[in-house]
């Protein structure tokens, strides 16, 4: 912006503001005290600028607004949802814990712009921030209820698709390699016969159980604060018009919110924030464990399966490549429990009416679910895809001790236990130590030890039919 200064007025005097800037002074004040450098959420504003919109659209057609006015307030804030005027939003998370200043930052752009819309210069109170933007609304409900709005669009447009992708290709690995076999493993351990595509079939029912969970989660957030203004009373805010504000935002940003019936228990805390953002983490728990599972398989110690090389993996080794891709999934995970955690611990700092650590719910909340989507592309993209059986995952079955668990139903427990012994020490299959060792005949045994069979058919079955039907945003 430019080093030239226009004097603003508001209730603690005059204050000097750029003259190229939309914001006004409130705005000016709380930039001049930040400290950290992040910036307070823009998908945040965006959704809070909705709200304006909606909120000038309705009061115009009830006659609280005049036709000019009312046009040119939702005309400057759908510009703002849209993103054309982010520079003019420098305030930082931390900043006070109601996120009233951001909130009439959004206040302030959006009479400013409107004023010039209707040929106005600045300064101008010709569009009031408070009296004609903010109308009806306080930042304790349109705050919360911007970032219900903000995780509902990130989720259903990144999020959503992101983790419906990652399933989709689990089938599809289980799908191309149903046939292939691998010695199943507990305690880190060689078990019994596991077919690859019961692998894969397990992994995307596992994942299709944390969307339903998520999908719960976001539900919550459609539920929404506003028109509980000040402390969750409604006071100032006319009759109807939160439902019709909320009416508006649904179809407009093609989002399903709807105005609460219980404001005082809704507007002193974000329990449904909290909510979805754990169920994000209990995924991350999940795909934590599994994309672990991943990265020992394509080791060479078990050479199960092989992955994409994307890049060297060592400074001084020749030759050597890593699984960067799960590793940094690894530590993605990790730190969206991080983010959860914040989120967890800040839900708990209301007092009374108004929840106070809003702006760093709202900057961990919504990390949590762009990383998330992030992390689930890449796994996609630069893993799955490109993810290949190991010529060794299956060849190495058939001399498997533990095979000898399909025979304790016809020589008992405790000799299987010696076969499998017999077999280990020898360093031979238990095809062949039955063979010698048992009256079974060789037509029994090779039914009886086929790896196929002992693995059984459990997760042949496909996705739901309607797994990868989009859910509401």
């Amino acid at each position: 912006m430019t080093t030239d200064q226009r004097i603003e007025l508001d209730a603690l005097g005059d204050i000097k503001v750029p003259s190229d800037a939309l914001y006004g002074a409130q705005t000016a004040r709380a930039a001049a005290w930040s400290f950290s450098g992040q910036r307070f959420p823009l998908p945040v504003i965006h959704a809070i600028a909705h709200f304006k919109a909606a909120s000038a659209s309705v009061r115009g057609a009830r006659g609280e607004l005049s036709p000019d006015k009312a046009r040119a307030i939702e005309q400057a804030a759908l510009e703002v949802a849209d993103g054309q005027h982010d520079d003019h939003f420098p305030l930082e998370v931390f900043q006070t814990g109601s996120a009233t200043s951001a909130n009439m930052n959004v206040n302030e752009v959006v009479a400013n712009r409107a004023a010039l819309l209707l040929g106005a210069s600045l300064p101008s109170r010709l569009v009031h921030p408070n009296d004609d933007v903010n109308a009806g609304q306080s930042s304790n409900d349109v705050v919360p209820s911007a970032l219900h709005l903000a995780l509902l669009q990130a989720a259903g447009s990144r999020l959503r698709p992101a983790l419906d992708r990652v399933i989709t290709r689990f089938h599809e690995l289980a799908d191309s390699h149903w046939q292939d076999i691998r010695d199943g493993k507990t305690h880190l351990m060689r078990a019994t016969p596991l077919r690859m595509g019961q692998q894969f079939r397990g992994y995307s029912h596992q994942l299709e159980q944390h969307r339903e969970r998520l999908t719960h989660g976001l539900d919550g957030c459609r539920e929404l604060p506003l028109g509980g203004t000040a402390v969750g009373t409604g006071l100032g805010c006319s009759p109807g018009l939160a439902t019709s504000i909320c009416e508006t935002v649904s179809s407009r940003c093609r989002t399903r919110v709807f105005e609460t019936s219980t404001h005082l228990g809704r507007q002193g805390n974000l329990d449904a924030v909290t909510a979805f953002v754990a169920s994000i983490n209990t995924t991350c728990t999940t795909l934590y464990k599994l994309t672990n599972d991943l990265r020992w398989q394509s080791t060479e110690a078990l050479g199960e399966i092989e992955l994409p090389v994307m890049q060297p993996g060592s400074s001084i080794m020749p030759g050597k490549a890593n699984p960067v891709v799960l590793e940094a999934m690894l530590m993605a995970c990790q730190q969206i429990e991080g983010h959860a955690l914040v989120v967890s611990r800040a839900n708990s700092q209301g007092q009374f009416e108004l929840h106070t650590m809003i702006p760093l719910v709202a900057m961990n909340a919504l990390s949590a679910v762009d990383l998330l989507a992030s992390a689930l592309d890449a796994l996609d993209k630069h893993c799955l895809q490109g993810l290949k059986v190991g010529k060794s995952a299956s060849a190495d079955v058939g001399r498997n001790p533990i095979l000898v668990t399909a025979l304790v139903s016809h020589i008992g427990h405790e000799r299987a236990a010696e076969l499998a012994a017999r077999a280990a020490v020898e360093g031979v299959s238990v095809m062949d130590v039955a063979r010698r060792d048992t009256d079974l005949d060789a037509e029994t045994l090779a039914l009886l030890l086929d790896p196929s069979r002992l693995a059984g058919e459990f997760g042949s079955e496909g996705p739901a039919a309607d797994a990868d039907q989009p859910g509401d945003n």
